[in-house]
């Protein structure tokens, strides 16, 4: 039968077509890439997020050539020979499940060599965060840095709403709603964060002075610059809070956007804030991602159930 590529590969069932004529033809397919744009269209996947599954299949592709030929013997020993400490090893273990359940699903191959993949269990560490006084010698300290008002309101922000740096960056004047914002997290998830009055005062002497001009997309940014993204970059941020950290006294290393995220959740359950609001506003899919901040403070939490708990306060 004679295969006609433009007529059978763009025909609404691009990947069942091709993978009946020649499974190994490396002319017009890459399950790789389709793998990642099928993440990116019906997933929401973010760009972090696809860039990390492609580097980890890619890896994968090098060390054992064609990933549709390879057996469950062959993934194993790959694992086991990678030198990176177990977290890494188990997100490449999970990058490869997620690609070969998506070639079951669209019947490119007919049994999973990742079905019963030995995942490395990852190791626990505890998030790092810094104290309420900390947090109060790091905003005083955005006065002496060159655009203050600007580094204040940004770590106004991230310790009152517990944004993700990216969040952070690429907010929208559209996502200011009063005293909320409106973020759009990953997966394409939208939640209501509040904004404490402190907050929104640093937010509004910023905008008081800011020129947010729309970038080429017609968006306007909070905080926004002559970069290619029209924002403020994770990188540029970061570099000026850790030159924060240096004139608040605190060691730099100790001091980074997700630590200020992690403190405002660390902060919110030692006041006795409940998992559940925390987990919302931090946007975890996950209970159990927001669970770990439970190890953190447990003698604050203990207090926090005896003066609150019905019978907490029973002897």
């Amino acid at each position: 039968m004679d295969f006609d590529f433009h007529t059978d590969c763009f025909d609404g069932n691009f990947i069942s077509t091709c993978a009946k004529y020649d499974r190994n033809c490396t002319i017009f397919m890459n399950y790789i890439e389709i793998f990642l744009e099928a993440l990116s269209a019906e997933k929401g996947r973010s760009k972090k997020t696809l860039e990390s599954y492609g580097s980890d299949l890619s890896h994968a592709e090098q060390t054992l050539g064609n990933l549709i030929n390879v057996t469950a013997d062959d993934l194993q020993k790959y694992l086991a020979n990678l030198p990176d400490k177990a977290s890494s090893v188990a997100r490449k273990a999970s990058s490869l499940r997620g690609f070969y359940k998506f070639l079951m699903l669209e019947k490119i191959i007919n049994k999973n060599p990742a079905a019963a993949l030995e995942i490395p269990k990852r190791q626990k560490t505890l998030p790092k965060f810094l104290g309420i006084d900390e947090i109060d010698l790091l905003i005083s300290s955005a006065g002496d840095i060159k655009n203050s008002v600007r580094l204040r309101a940004m770590i106004e922000l991230l310790y009152a709403s517990g944004l993700r740096v990216s969040e952070l960056c690429e907010l929208p004047m559209t996502a200011i709603l009063g005293d909320k914002l409106l973020i759009h997290g990953k997966g394409a998830k939208e939640r209501m964060v509040p904004m404490h009055q402190s907050a929104r005062d640093a937010l509004s002497k910023w905008l008081e002075i800011s020129d947010a001009p729309k970038n080429k997309y017609g968006v306007k940014y909070v905080f926004p610059s002559n970069s290619s993204t029209g924002h403020i970059t994770r990188d540029g941020f970061f570099k000026i809070l850790k030159k924060c950290a240096v004139l608040a006294g605190i060691d730099p290393k100790r001091v980074s956007p997700h630590v200020l995220r992690h403190s405002f959740a660390s902060h919110l359950l030692a006041g006795g804030a409940n998992l559940r609001a925390i987990q919302t506003m931090l946007g975890h899919e996950d209970i159990s991602t927001t669970q770990i901040y439970t190890h953190v403070l447990p003698e604050a939490l203990r207090n926090t159930v005896e003066q609150h708990h019905p019978l907490g306060k029973k002897k």
